[in-house]
């Protein structure tokens, strides 16, 4: 089992996200949250998918490929870092992203699809590291971490983005 990474093995930024993520195999972790997402999300129509909880936010739809874009862009940075990259890797700009990738236009069973995929091609990473490979370290956004906190990151990012559907688009779109 992957044990958590220490507080100086990632920018600080990312505290929450791997305060988030519970003790269990983060591999299994990673894998029950395909599945808890397609439930969370499913049932709900295109119309509902497009819900923004307040003005300037995203849509249910975007937050949905954000996390697919985000885990895109850890994994590319865990595979460096665990291969042994120091090339210091540059961050990104989320809104950016969101604002250009369309997610608005395409179903919600694509983009259920795209994060699966996006996870099972993350997973596959996870498998064939080593011990050794979880603790190099590297630089991203100006940051020092590890392989193995970038894990717990991509984990933790999910989390949290997973609650927020449940407690801010969800929950008000049964209020309605």
């Amino acid at each position: 089992m992957l044990e958590r990474p220490l507080a100086g093995e990632y920018g600080s930024h990312f505290e929450p996200y791997v305060e988030k993520v519970p003790d269990v195999d983060l591999a299994v972790l990673l894998e029950s949250q395909i599945e808890e997402c397609i439930q969370l999300l499913s049932g709900i129509s295109e119309e509902q998918s497009k819900f923004r909880y307040a003005e300037g936010k995203w849509s249910l739809k975007e937050v949905l490929g954000h996390i697919a874009d985000t885990e895109r862009i850890m994994s590319y940075r865990l595979l460096r870092i665990a291969r042994g990259d120091k090339t210091p890797l540059p961050g990104f700009e989320e809104n950016l992203f969101v604002a250009h990738s369309q997610a608005d236009t395409r179903s919600i069973n694509d983009l259920l699809q795209d994060f699966a995929a996006v996870r099972i091609a993350t997973l596959s990473l996870f498998r064939q590291l080593d011990d050794e490979a979880w603790m190099r370290a590297g630089n991203a956004s100006g940051h020092d971490t590890t392989a193995r906190a970038i894990a717990f990151i991509i984990a933790g990012h999910a989390i949290h983005h997973m609650e927020i559907m449940k407690d801010r688009y969800l929950s008000a779109m049964q209020d309605q």
